[in-house]
């Protein structure tokens, strides 16, 4: 199984400021590429905070560039976190989007929360063939077709009978996992109980 991670959704052309950005050239760029938000970097394009348009409002009147208008620390993400890793810091740290930097620690992305909802935007044929043939029959190794698959708008129906009782709650658990997987009604039984 495929699971989309940030660096396949992040925006990679990312708009930035530097430390002594005026409030001025922050708004015009928030205005011109239609964001909410800017990420600062320092001279060696490492993140140091982001500012948002909250941060303009609130902190305007008080600090004229992006050094005194950020919120900081940043919270970033990593290329290779999953759509639920991201999703979880954004949760925790109360953020919209985070800038994604590489191992040196320097910017090359952006994700925001609508980013990480494109994955449920995924087909229902993708979503089935996937269950189909990756989590039924070459990860769990049932017999092709010994579990119907249907898919309607990311839910998930399973009906069948397999082998090996323990195997039932796997099976759903590993169909949840699915990217664009929304819901899973399992109508599976074990073949003795069939």
């Amino acid at each position: 199984m495929q699971h989309r991670c940030v660096s396949d959704l992040m925006t990679k052309e990312v708009v930035r400021a530097g430390l002594d950005t005026t409030f001025k050239e922050i708004a015009k760029l928030l205005a011109q590429y239609g964001i909410t938000a800017v990420p600062v970097v320092d001279d060696g394009d490492h993140p140091v905070g982001v500012v948002s348009e909250a941060d303009l409002l609130h902190k305007g009147v008080r600090a004229i560039t992006a050094e005194g208008l950020m919120t900081s620390p940043v919270v970033v993400a990593r290329p290779r976190w999953t759509v639920v890793e991201a999703a979880r810091v954004m949760e925790s740290h109360h953020v919209k989007r985070l800038p994604v930097v590489d191992d040196a620690g320097r910017l090359i992305g952006v994700v925001s929360r609508s980013d990480l909802l494109r994955v449920f935007l995924r087909g229902d044929g993708a979503i089935r063939e996937e269950i189909q043939g990756d989590v039924l029959t070459r990860t769990l190794g049932l017999a092709p077709y010994s579990v119907t698959v249907h898919v309607i708008d990311g839910c998930v129906t399973l009906n069948g009978a397999i082998e090996g009782e323990s195997l039932l709650p796997v099976v759903e658990r590993l169909c949840r996992g699915v990217d664009g997987v929304v819901e899973v009604r399992s109508h599976l039984v074990h073949k003795l109980d069939a």
